[in-house]
C-alpha cells in the first residue's frame, strides 16, 4: 500500500514539473506578446499626439482615429473597412432596397477602382458604365491613393446634382469622361418576363426584397403561361448582380432545391463554421433551370450558382463570375459607426471556394456586342429578305391544312421570330431559352 502510494506522490510530483516546464515558458511567450502589443500601442499613441501638435495645420482628431482604423482594416482585404455613422447608415438604407447615388457596386484592385456592377435602371446602367471598368478620376480629381470608401464618399452627392467620371475600359485606346446625374436608387431586386413558354426571372441583388419578389414574379409568370404544365422551364438571370445578404442568398437557392447543403462558412475557427441547408420543396416541381452569369456576378450571386450547379438542378450559361468568396460581418460600433470584418470564407456543396477563382459556367457564352435594330437594312438583306410565294399575287392555296392548324403555325411562326430578335437584343438570354426549348421538348418526347 506504501508502495502505490509513493508512485501516486512521485507521478504526480513529476507531473506538476512538467507543467511548470511547459506553461511556464507558454505563460512568458504570451506576456512578451501583450508587451509588444502594448508598446505598439504606446507607438500609435506617440505618433497621435504628435501629428495632433506640429502637423502644419490644425486637425480634427476624431477624423484622425477614424482614418487609422480604416487603414488597420483595409490592410486586411478588399472588404474589411470601417463605417462612419453616416456610410452605416447608408449602408442600412441600402439593404432595404432605396437610396441615393449612382446605381454602382465598386471594389478596389491595385490601388484602382473597379466596377463590379451597374445596378439595373440606374444613372450608372444608363450611361453605359460596365462590369469592368475602372473610375480613375471623380470630377477631375485622381482617385489613386484613395481607400475605397473615401472614393465611394467623392461619388456621393445630393440627387439631381452632376458627377464627371474618367473611364479606363479595357479594349478602348484612351479613357474616356462619363457624365451622370444623381439619382434616388430604387432597386427592383426581382423583374419577371416571359419568353415563349419560359419564365425569366431577372435577380439584380439580394436585398430583404428579393425572396418576396422572386416568388411574387414566378407565381406571375407562371400564370401568364396558363399554369406551371405550360411552362417549359426557367432562366434566373444573375448577370452583374454584385450580391447582398447572405440570408436572401440561401433563400433564392432553397425555393428551387429540394434536399442538401447550399453552402458553408468557415472561420478563422473551425467551431465557427457553419452549414446551410435546403428545405423540401422545389417551386418549379423540377423544371428545366438555367442560370446566367458574368463578370458582374459576385458574392451571394455566386453562392446561388454554386449551389444550383453542384447539385447538377440548373445549367450555368454565360461567362465567368467576379469570384468574391468572403463572408463580411457588419459590427455595430459605439459612436453609431460600425465595422465590415471579413470573418469566414464560403464554400459551395461540393466543398470547393470561388475566392480568387470564380464560378465557371457549364457553358461560356460570350455577350458579341450590341447590334443597332434601328439601322436600316442594306440593299441586298432586302432581296433576301424581303419578299416570298406568299406576297405573290394569284398564288395558289395551301390545302394541306385547316384554318386552324393554319393560325397554330402562325402564332409559333411569331414565337420563332421573338427569339431571333432576342438573339440580337440579349444573345446569352436567347441562348439560354433556346437550352430551356430544347431539354423540353427532349422530355416530351420521351414521355411514353
Amino acid at each position: 500500500m506504501k508502495k502505490f502510494v509513493m508512485v501516486a506522490l512521485v507521478g504526480s510530483v513529476a507531473g506538476i514539473l512538467l507543467t511548470r516546464q511547459v506553461v511556464g515558458p507558454l505563460i512568458a511567450e504570451e506576456a512578451e506578446k501583450s508587451t509588444a502589443v502594448y508598446e505598439q500601442l504606446d507607438l500609435f499613441g506617440d505618433i497621435f499626439e504628435r501629428v495632433r501638435a506640429q502637423y502644419v495645420e490644425e486637425t480634427d482628431s476624431e477624423k484622425l482615429i477614424q482614418a487609422a482604423i480604416n487603414g488597420m482594416l483595409t490592410s486586411l482585404d478588399p472588404h474589411s473597412s470601417y463605417m462612419p455613422p453616416d456610410d452605416f447608415s447608408d449602408m442600412q438604407v441600402q439593404t432595404r432596397g432605396e437610396f441615393g447615388g449612382l446605381g454602382i457596386e465598386v471594389t478596389q484592385e491595385e490601388g484602382y477602382i473597379k466596377v463590379v456592377s451597374p445596378m439595373d435602371g440606374t444613372p450608372a446602367d444608363k450611361a453605359g458604365i460596365k462590369a469592368g471598368d475602372f473610375i480613375t478620376q471623380v470630377n477631375g480629381e485622381s482617385m489613386m491613393g484613395l481607400s475605397l470608401d473615401e472614393a465611394v464618399d467623392k461619388m456621393r452627392g445630393p440627387v439631381g446634382s452632376e458627377i464627371l467620371l474618367t473611364i479606363v475600359r479595357e479594349g478602348t485606346e484612351a479613357p474616356f469622361d462619363v457624365s451622370l446625374i444623381r439619382d434616388m436608387i430604387k432597386v427592383t431586386a426581382v423583374k419577371g418576363r416571359t419568353v415563349g413558354n419560359t419564365v425569366v426571372l431577372r435577380v439584380s441583388t439580394f436585398n430583404e426584397q428579393t425572396t418576396q419578389g422572386l416568388q411574387a414574379e414566378f407565381k406571375k409568370g407562371v400564370e401568364k403561361l396558363g399554369g406551371l404544365d405550360n411552362v417549359e422551364g426557367f432562366v434566373i438571370d444573375l448577370r452583374n448582380n454584385p450580391g447582398g445578404l447572405l440570408t436572401e442568398a440561401i433563400s433564392v437557392s432553397d425555393a428551387f432545391l429540394e434536399k442538401g447543403e447550399i453552402v458553408s462558412t468557415r472561420g478563422r475557427n473551425p467551431q465557427d463554421g457553419e452549414r446551410f441547408n435546403a428545405t423540401p420543396g422545389d417551386i418549379t416541381k423540377g423544371k428545366p433551370i438555367v442560370v446566367l452569369i458574368n463578370g458582374g456576378s459576385a458574392s451571394a450571386s455566386e453562392i446561388v450558382t454554386g449551389a444550383l450547379q453542384d447539385h447538377h438542378r440548373a445549367i450555368v450559361l454565360g461567362t465567368k463570375s467576379f469570384g468574391k468568396g468572403s463572408v463580411q460581418t457588419v459590427v455595430p460600433l459605439r459612436g453609431q459607426g460600425a465595422m465590415r470584418l471579413t470573418t469566414a470564407r464560403y464554400y459551395t456543396p461540393s466543398g470547393r471556394s470561388i475566392q480568387a477563382l470564380g464560378v465557371m459556367p457549364d457553358i461560356v457564352v460570350n455577350q458579341p456586342k450590341v447590334v443597332d435594330l434601328k439601322a436600316k437594312p442594306t440593299v441586298e438583306e432586302n432581296a433576301q429578305g424581303g419578299r416570298s410565294e406568299a406576297d405573290l399575287r394569284g398564288i395558289l392555296s395551301n390545302d394541306s391544312m385547316t384554318e386552324n392548324e393554319k393560325l397554330l403555325l402562325e402564332e409559333e411562326r411569331a414565337k420563332l421570330e421573338e427569339a431571333a430578335k432576342l438573339r440580337d437584343e440579349d444573345y446569352q438570354l436567347a441562348y439560354a431559352v433556346d437550352i430551356i426549348h430544347g431539354l423540353s421538348t427532349v422530355a416530351m418526347d420521351q414521355q411514353p
